[in-house]
């Protein structure tokens, strides 16, 4: 598939999909697929905004290394220098009840490195409170407190979370808004202003390619992992691998999916590649290929993973605890697999220079 004729896939796939999207969520929904809930705080920082300036100190971003929308606003604060204006702290990987007390609730909490293992919500396994960093801004002991102390009432304790210390409120917990807020919003705090994951010049088709991508890939192996009936399964995997051997083809002839440059797309693709062989090859069925079995779509995580402020984003223990333990339906007793090794083939040489130039961002 040529590069023209990929653009022209997506943009007409673009379309289609926004056409149909309203009348088939529902159909969808019924034949057991999986449905992601919406973000519902989506303030914006900027300049302009009457409530949300840009300050040195003023906010703070709960994450979990294991979770991918997490992990790209981390890698994007880390690429932009922002490491001493946006605080930062991340859950243990392995979720528990929040409010034991109150209801069966569970999802992300905070431990401080050295207490206790962790078991699952079960009571299976053993699991180290290791790289984490406690909630010292407002105590909390789960990210579901943080949504309470918002007044939220929509229950989906979700990462990434971007806290206002100011107001006391959660400002954010969309990750695509959280990554094109640290893109921008903070520059002339950033200690590289220059990096600019979302041009002007690329944003409509960067838009177009990431709604691709989230719905076939970022989100298709959730699609894939939580599908409760056989059609919507085959439908899930179908379109994730179809779409992997787009990006593959791409990547053949482009050093970085939208060009010579690398852009928010790349890190998107990045998040979901690096968790694909060690959790959803296994634990979500995504098991057709392995990323290892595709020259390029590997060769562009190596490079990525090669740059070290990526490399140090990147929580391999986490990752894997997060998919084995926390997901009880998919692994009851909480087994956590050997292998594949997959950062060990990421050392590896990569192939990105015989493409183009590398990115001025890397």
């Amino acid at each position: 598939m040529t590069i023209k004729t990929y653009n022209i896939y997506f943009e007409k796939e673009y379309q289609i999909k926004m056409e149909v999207k309203a009348r088939t969520t529902l159909e969808e929904h019924e034949k057991g697929a999986f449905k992601r809930k919406d973000a519902v705080f989506r303030n914006w920082i900027s300049e302009d905004s009457d409530r949300f300036k840009p300050e040195s100190g003023r906010y703070h971003l709960y994450i979990s290394y294991g979770c991918p929308w997490a992990h790209r606003t981390l890698i994007v604060r880390n690429l932009k220098g922002l490491q001493d204006h946006v605080g930062l702290s991340i859950v243990h990987p392995t979720w528990r009840k929040t409010r034991p007390e109150k209801d069966d609730h569970f999802g992300w909490v905070f431990a401080n490195p050295g207490d206790a293992p962790l078991t699952n919500s079960e009571g299976m396994g053993s699991f180290e409170c290791e790289d984490v960093i406690p909630d010292n801004i407002n105590n909390c002991k789960s990210v579901r407190e943080l949504y309470e102390l918002s007044n939220d009432t929509d229950g989906k304790y979700s990462v990434p979370v971007l806290w206002d210390k100011k107001e006391k409120v959660i400002v954010n917990n969309e990750s695509s808004d959280i990554v094109r807020m640290l893109n921008t919003a903070f520059n002339k705090l950033s200690s590289r202003p220059d990096i600019d994951l979302y041009p002007e010049a690329l944003r409509r088709k960067i838009d177009q390619i990431n709604d691709q991508l989230y719905h076939n890939v970022n989100n298709g192996v959730y699609k894939t992992g939580f599908a409760k009936t056989q059609e919507a399964y085959n439908e899930a995997v179908t379109n994730l691998f179809n779409t992997l051997d787009i990006f593959e083809d791409i990547l053949s002839k482009s050093r970085y999916v939208n060009g010579d440059e690398l852009t928010e797309t790349d890190i998107r693709l990045f998040v979901t590649l690096i968790r694909f062989d060690e959790a959803y090859h296994g634990n979500f069925k995504c098991n057709k290929k392995m990323i290892a079995d595709y020259p390029n779509l590997l060769s562009h995580t190596r490079e990525l993973y090669q740059n070290p402020i990526i490399r140090e984003t990147v929580n391999m223990r986490h990752i894997k605890l997060v998919y084995y333990t926390s997901l009880p339906v998919l692994n009851h007793f909480a087994i956590v697999p050997a292998g594949p090794n997959f950062i060990g083939k990421l050392q590896e040489r990569h192939n990105r220079d015989e493409i183009g130039q590398p990115s001025k961002y890397l």
